[in-house]
């Protein structure tokens, strides 16, 4: 099952979903968010985090959650001397659940929010709503409102701190030598075929796909180790239909492993 065709058929449960449970909790027993404030970096950058504690045996997801699971999304327009915002997003689990494979968090997650400021010393207000989707046996899409003012004085958030430190390794980081893609046209996509000259990452690994192009999405990549070096395959689709061009330089490469993930940007023609 695709993405897009799960995320619609958890959007349709939603009033038995919650018919179902309502009588006894709410969202709010499943899902608390809070804004967190990180202070000011050494670049002048304004640091904040979106923490989200679940209930007991629930879990969110991940930028790309797999072929079972609910994207999160954001939406900032409300938001005042905002310039450039970048998201860091600590390295995921993966799920196993009745045949169906997703990716995301349980317990606790917190998302590092780094803000460039439009006009430097001025306030920063962190405006939006969060849209994302919790699941234990059913899942349940939610939406929160953000409206926070970060406080640049702030002292150092041990919690930020230590999100940033969960974040995948870079590819240089991991000692990742090559990474190369070969394209060929399917009849519905483009099937890549990655092959990464990367050290073992533990357990069993999985290559997750992103393509630069938001209109675009990757089915469940097909795994498999030899020695020194992952190899990855895939289908990219078009979720609207029709004939695509795939950029591989910025294409997006996330190898899962039970030591530690790696993050993966661009790979060439090969």
């Amino acid at each position: 099952m695709n993405r897009i065709l799960f995320g619609a058929l958890a959007l349709a449960s939603l009033s038995f979903s919650v018919a179902g449970t309502s009588r006894a909790t709410s969202l709010d027993d499943l899902v608390q968010v809070e804004i967190l404030d990180g202070g000011m970096t050494a670049r002048g950058t304004v640091l904040g985090a979106i923490r989200l504690t679940l209930a007991d045996g629930w879990k969110t997801y991940w930028r790309a959650p797999g072929e079972a699971g609910i994207p999160p999304s954001f939406n900032w327009r409300g938001s005042r001397n905002v310039g450039e915002l970048t998201i860091t997003w600590p390295a995921p689990h993966v799920f196993e659940q009745s045949g169906l494979r997703s990716i995301g968090y349980k317990d606790q997650v917190v998302l590092p929010i780094e803000i460039t400021p439009r006009k430097a010393g001025q306030p920063v207000r962190l405006k939006g709503e969060m849209e994302f989707g919790v699941c234990k046996d059913i899942c349940v899409p939610a939406s929160r409102g953000i409206d926070h003012t970060l406080d640049a004085e702030a002292p150092r958030n041990p919690a930020i701190a230590a999100a940033l430190a969960q974040r995948p390794y870079s590819a240089s980081e991991a000692g990742v030598r090559s990474a190369t893609c070969r394209l060929v046209p399917t009849g519905n996509g483009m099937q890549i075929e990655a092959e990464i000259a990367l050290p073992d990452t533990g357990g069993s690994e999985l290559a997750v796909f992103e393509p630069s192009d938001p209109s675009l999405w990757a089915t469940e990549a097909e795994t498999r180790r030899q020695g020194n070096t992952l190899y990855a395959r895939s289908e990219i689709l078009n979720a609207t239909g029709g004939a695509f061009a795939l950029d591989r330089s910025q294409m997006r490469i996330t190898v899962l492993g039970s030591k530690h993930a790696v993050d993966i940007i661009g790979c060439q023609p090969g």
